[in-house]
């Protein structure tokens, strides 16, 4: 009954707390005995706090008992990635190099309006150091674990929360996206994630690839996705960068459907290459959509330089963030990002502008896409995930973090809503489809998620 409880969608939860068949006590407890019992095998959380989230779970009860519920959320478990400060939590950002002992009095935007709408915050979740690669572990908390392999890595950044989502450790999760940190680890463990427009949740303080970040939303249903970020998106006046309030419920709509839609489907970008049995399980869910009544329109989509338009973005924001330490602390961090950093140094400012005019190119491109179509879709990644503790498989043409997550980072440059969604399985492995909308368009985004969802069930790992 526990692991039933635990494995309730965030809507599910309220449903019941609503018609009292469930407690926001029970349902609390129920994470945690699956944090107990499972965590030791996967390390998905870096800091717990059982005697907190109890507290504020019996003061949801109480709400609920009274027929007085905070908000939208009131009483969901809920992870945060350990990037975004909780207040009176450690916010370590998996580095040995931040120090424990320091004020942790503010909570970032999205926990205080996780707060406002009385979700139950169970702990944080693990990132690699400050965020900067595509899988999972640090020196600081070490290796996080796939849960469909253990021997395989979940991906990153925000590994740690994809797996706590596919465990049923809490039903609503935090992460981060600075190339693709929420929808890698989404495609890599079978959950969905969605990296909404950029500044339409509200972040802050900035992350130090600000240019490229956003904050989201990871869950095991679109529908809960849905309704986190109609929590998210509150506006907030500390983010320089924030959206205009869009004043929206985004589960209006969701079952919509694509009838008459037109998609456009680009089995690879750049002609990167692809497993053919990750290519296979992507066309086969293009063709879900077409029997659902959309019109598939395969394109050839060519986004020359954009790698090396993103480095200009990312890797000096990476030397913009070492730069803050001295030699000897610098000599501390995880040898990959002292690399980037090495290199994002050398960019001049006239090599940064060089970059964000060729920003501007994408995102013209990628505007006048939309033009024509509704949709574009691609593959998430263009492989399954791969051993546990390397940041790259130890084959193939996929050198560096960057080398294997061709299809993600691109729509950090041109800002797109973008979500990943479970697709199937390659040799046991899962498959995430990619799903990218026009501008301040999550709206499309969703609905197309759900109605994929609906004939393509997302599938949880059976972990004991």
């Amino acid at each position: 009954m526990s692991e039933e409880i635990a494995l309730m969608s965030a809507i599910d939860l309220v449903q019941a707390y609503r018609a009292r068949r469930l407690s926001p006590v029970e349902a609390t407890q129920a994470a945690f005995d699956r944090i107990r019992t499972l965590d030791g095998k996967v390390n998905a959380f870096c800091f717990l706090d059982e005697e907190g989230a109890l507290a504020a779970a019996r003061a949801s009860e109480a709400r609920w008992q009274a027929g007085r519920p905070q908000g939208l959320v009131d009483g969901v478990p809920t992870s945060i990635k350990d990037l975004i400060l909780v207040r009176g939590w450690p916010t370590l950002r998996g580095s040995k190099l931040v120090a424990c002992d320091q004020d942790w009095s503010e909570d970032a935007p999205s926990v205080a309006r996780l707060k406002e709408h009385g979700a139950i915050l169970l702990g944080k979740t693990t990132t690699p150091e400050f965020g900067w690669k595509g899988v999972t572990d640090s020196g600081l908390t070490g290796i996080t674990r796939n849960p469909w392999d253990l021997e395989r890595t979940p991906g990153g950044s925000s590994g740690g929360a994809a797996v706590a989502a596919a465990l049923g450790m809490g039903a609503l999760h935090i992460g981060t996206d600075g190339g693709g940190s929420i929808r890698i680890p989404a495609g890599f463990t079978g959950v969905y994630g969605l990296k909404a427009s950029y500044g339409r949740v509200p972040a802050y303080p900035a992350s130090p690839f600000n240019s490229v970040a956003h904050v989201g939303p990871m869950t095991r249903t679109v529908a809960d996705t849905a309704l986190m970020l109609t929590v998210l998106a509150e506006p907030d006046a500390r983010d320089a960068n924030g959206l205009p309030p869009a004043g929206r419920d985004w589960r209006v709509g969701l079952d919509g459907g694509v009838a008459r839609w037109r998609i456009a489907y680009a089995e690879t970008i750049n002609g990167e290459p692809i497993d053919p049995e990750v290519a296979a399980r992507v066309a086969e869910a293009v063709q879900r959509l077409a029997a659902l009544g959309a019109t598939i329109e395969p394109i050839t989509l060519a986004m020359p330089g954009v790698g090396e338009a993103f480095a200009k973005h990312w890797l000096s924001g990476a030397a913009a963030l070492l730069a803050q330490f001295t030699p000897e602390q610098r000599s501390q961090i995880d040898p990959g990002l002292q690399k980037y950093a090495e290199i994002g140094s050398r960019y001049s400012a006239i090599d940064f502008l060089a970059g964000s005019k060729a920003r501007e190119g994408y995102t013209v491109q990628v505007n006048q896409l939309f033009e024509q179509y509704d949709l574009l879709v691609t593959p998430t990644l263009p492989i399954t995930a791969f051993a546990a503790g390397m940041n790259a498989p130890d084959s193939g043409p996929y050198a560096g973090w960057t080398g294997w997550t061709p299809f993600s980072y691109p729509f950090n440059l041109t800002r797109h809503p973008a979500a990943s969604l479970p697709v199937g399985f390659a040799r046991g492995m899962p498959v995430g489809l990619q799903l990218v909308g026009p501008a301040y368009r999550e709206d499309k985004v969703l609905q197309a998620s759900r109605a994929l969802e609906a004939v393509l069930p997302i599938a949880l790992p059976r972990l004991r």
